[in-house]
């Protein structure tokens, strides 16, 4: 079971109609620009200092578990997003998707993301700042 408790960042879902497939749920592709439209505003909380003209990273990994079918008509569709782990060159994001239904919460999916620090300049991977390290580790209470 996960959980959600250990993640202080969350935000809601704007499901769009487009987001839906044949089978009147969200398609499993959609799960990954959730993550990443959280991993945005969670970037900008976590490291309000981030200069993204920059300081860039990419993504090396991404991994998707689903769990229950979202539905257009969830109520209070959340992606919660929490730093789990951070390397020499990378951190990982992990994330939950999640919904209100009869007073519980509903998981439907779980995930990561492995970002790579990446020198646009030099076009090769680089170090974590200590910055980043800092925002993230204080931000998680890692």
């Amino acid at each position: 079971m996960v959980d959600v408790s250990l993640y202080n960042f969350s935000v809601p879902i704007q499901m769009r109609w487009n987001d839906m497939d044949a089978l009147g749920h969200v398609n499993n592709a959609v799960y990954v620009t959730y993550f990443e439209v959280a991993r945005g505003y969670f970037m900008l909380k976590a490291c309000p200092d981030w200069n993204w003209e920059k300081d860039m990273f990419l993504i090396a990994g991404v991994n998707v578990n689903f769990h229950k079918e979202l539905l257009l008509t969830a109520v209070n569709a959340r992606v919660h997003v929490r730093t789990s782990k951070i390397g020499g060159k990378s951190f990982v994001l992990d994330y939950v998707i999640t919904s209100d239904k009869n007073g519980e919460q509903v998981v439907h999916a779980t995930g990561s993301t492995t970002q790579i620090m990446f020198d646009m300049q030099m076009r090769k991977t680089i170090e974590v700042h200590d910055w980043v390290r800092a925002s993230l580790t204080t931000f998680d209470g890692l």
